[in-house]
């Protein structure tokens, strides 16, 4: 599986932006899908999520970015993206999109060690 982040740059505080992964290699609805960032200094940390639990999309989220940032995914395209509204130079970081095989839970899918397959990352600035 490889993934390809795009749409990344830079942006004043209170803009948007919106991120996009292409995933090759296998179809995104067998895979649990999340974006992570990572601050300069600062660990990994999950962003978003989405996966599929008897038929039904879940989504999920940190929480100093809900009602901000939506994740969705287009099957047709095996895209996965990240709108990003209202940003805050707090968001400042590399994003990373990454891709799980199989199920994930509600807490599993914010563990990033779950996760075998990751793009190359992509900046977001957002300036104050």
């Amino acid at each position: 599986v490889q993934l390809v982040e795009s749409g990344g740059g830079s942006v004043q505080a209170g803009g948007s932006l919106r991120l996009a992964c292409v995933a090759s290699g296998r179809t995104i609805d067998s895979m649990s899908m999340a974006w992570f960032r990572q601050a300069a200094g600062k660990e990994r940390t999950f962003v978003a999520g989405i996966n599929r639990l008897a038929g039904r999309t879940n989504t999920f989220y940190r929480d100093t970015v809900k009602g901000r940032f939506t994740i969705a995914d287009d099957n047709a395209k095996s895209t996965v993206f990240l709108q990003m509204n209202s940003l805050e130079s707090e968001d400042t970081a590399v994003y990373y999109c990454a891709a799980a095989p199989g199920a994930t839970t509600n807490i599993s899918i914010r563990d990033k060690r779950i996760f075998s397959y990751w793009g190359q990352g992509i900046q977001v600035t957002v300036s104050s």
